[in-house]
């Protein structure tokens, strides 16, 4: 009766209900609802595809798909995954943190952000159409790589249409970030007393606005090649393939630490809670992010040691890839300093937590291996690259995602999330991804190329545990949808010591640290 009563009140002062509100909302708490879902719904579209994937791969020999559909999937796998689910899904963690965590009414430009959003599901649609088109979806990898992607029909038109609408997407998300956060911070807060999860996002919003051009340039110049008769990337008419590579990949590069830092800031506001203890070496964290940030721009072409590059820019590539793991270094020795003698408790979040800190280093690794020239002639397009960027993406962004969404249901929502489930989910996810991706660092040493249909009667063991693992990963997150599910519609109602720690402890530690000295484990009172 209420709620009747309340639409009524909404409808006669002019506030649209229903779906209405939804489409036509400026309100940064329903734009991150919007973001989440779109998210969540593009990562089981993208789970899909993977399984379609894996399922062919179970066993050696053409089975299920034909190798060009295969190869459709590898390339909307991606793009479904890096476009559709962890971009928009960190933009929604966005919208819905950085105005709370500023002490600001909303997003700075509230009409453009709700734009921003809705470009999306058009951009994705049609993405998603060009798999029925005549001939197919784009089957280029989602890297569109000329000379492939000029030969294919007019999926790759749609796949290109589709790019740019997402970019627009990102960098009208981006500005609205920077704004927000140069201009609407609550009296007192200066830059370096801002949460860490406000800083990275500062930094990837920058990161975005400089490298989406790039893409969009780049489709541009695939776009005019195939109809508008240029030969950029055609030697025969004096282009250059490897320049579409140079290019893709000075976009691609930072778009890798687009993928990732907003998950470190999750991480470095989940830590410091359950430790109680605020985050240790704050500054050095910020300058770490700026670092990372900052790198990423002079690294690009260590996706492409094998083309035929001279040796000065092969050691050039190597030398400056292996320094991006400083500052990487820096930030997993002062998360796990946090938790050095703090008083630790293991729910869902922290679990998500320290599972991130762990399995993302392991992927650091892997990618320092990638880095070293002469090595990675030999790894180049293996399954063990596959098995590094999966380490890097899935254990590092979405698994961090999954624990910033059992973090913050409770205040999102108003509702405590089922722990028993949510740990549940954890283990299933955490266990079923080492299942499915560590094998496939030993199918690439082995020498298994990546994005092929069929391989060597050898390749089999591993390929099977993949696959089953995949099978496992994919089930497991029904249970994730049903856990966020279930508390958006109610349960045990959340305090406002929500974690009930006898500490007292608020939703989050100011990152920032008070000062002390650390004889003695700080007490947060």
């Amino acid at each position: 009766m209420a709620t009747a009563e309340a639409a009524h009140h909404d409808e006669h002062h002019g506030h649209p209900t229903g779906i209405l509100r939804w489409i036509t909302t400026t309100n940064h708490k329903d734009i991150g609802t919007l973001y989440l879902c779109f998210s969540l719904t593009m990562f089981m579209v993208g789970g899909l595809m993977a399984l379609v994937i894996r399922a062919e791969l179970f066993q050696p020999g053409l089975q299920i798909v034909d190798p060009h559909f295969f190869n459709q999937m590898t390339t909307m796998h991606a793009l479904a995954m890096i476009f559709g689910a962890v971009m928009p899904g960190f933009v929604g963690f966005a919208n819905w943190m950085i105005p709370m965590m500023i002490g600001a009414p909303d997003m700075a430009l509230p009409r453009l952000n709700n734009w921003s959003f809705w470009i999306l599901p058009f951009a994705f649609t049609m993405l998603l159409a060009s798999l029925f088109t005549v001939g197919g979806g784009p089957a280029a990898g989602w890297t569109l790589y000329a000379p492939l992607s000029i030969q294919g029909g007019m999926s790759v038109d749609m796949t290109i249409f589709a790019v740019h609408m997402m970019g627009v997407s990102s960098i009208l998300g981006a500005i609205n970030v920077i704004v927000t956060i140069f201009n609407m911070r609550a009296p007192g807060m200066t830059l370096l007393k801002m949460p860490l999860f406000v800083w990275t996002w500062l930094i990837t919003a920058f990161l975005l606005i400089a490298v989406m051009p790039v893409l969009a340039g780049v489709v541009t110049m695939l776009l005019t090649d195939r109809h508008f008769g240029t030969a950029f990337f055609n030697p025969a008419g004096g282009g250059d393939p490897v320049m579409f590579q140079h290019i893709f990949w000075f976009f691609g590069h930072p778009e890798v630490y687009i993928l990732i830092l907003p998950a470190f800031g999750i991480i470095s506001e989940i830590i410091p809670t359950f430790s109680r203890k605020p985050l240790f070496g704050y500054t050095a964290m910020v300058l770490a992010t700026a670092g990372i940030a900052f790198l990423s721009f002079i690294v690009w072409a260590h996706h492409m040691f094998t083309v035929g590059m001279p040796l000065a820019g092969e050691l050039f590539f190597m030398y400056s890839t292996m320094l991006i793991a400083v500052p990487t270094g820096v930030k997993v020795f002062n998360w796990v300093s946090t938790m050095w003698r703090g008083s630790l408790t293991f729910e869902t979040p922290m679990l998500f937590a320290i599972a991130v800190v762990f399995l993302f280093t392991i992927g650091g690794f892997s990618g320092l291996m990638l880095a070293i020239t002469p090595a990675d002639f030999q790894y180049h397009d293996t399954y063990f690259v596959v098995a590094h960027f999966h380490y890097v993406l899935f254990s590092g962004s979405v698994m961090a995602m999954m624990g910033g969404a059992y973090y913050w249901l409770p205040k999102w929502t108003g509702h405590m999330y089922d722990e028993k489930l949510g740990k549940a989910h954890f283990w299933l996810n955490t266990i079923f991804f080492n299942i499915t991706f560590f094998p496939q660092h030993f199918l690439g040493l082995a020498g298994m190329p990546r994005r092929i249909p069929d391989y060597a009667l050898q390749f089999t063991e591993f390929n099977v545990i993949s696959s089953i693992g995949a099978l496992g990963l994919g089930l497991s997150q029904l249970l994730f949808v049903y856990v966020v599910f279930k508390c958006v519609q109610g349960g045990k109602k959340a305090s406002s010591e929500v974690w009930e720690q006898p500490l007292g402890l608020e939703w989050t530690v100011p990152s920032p640290a008070p000062y002390h000295t650390f004889e003695t484990p700080p007490r947060i009172s």
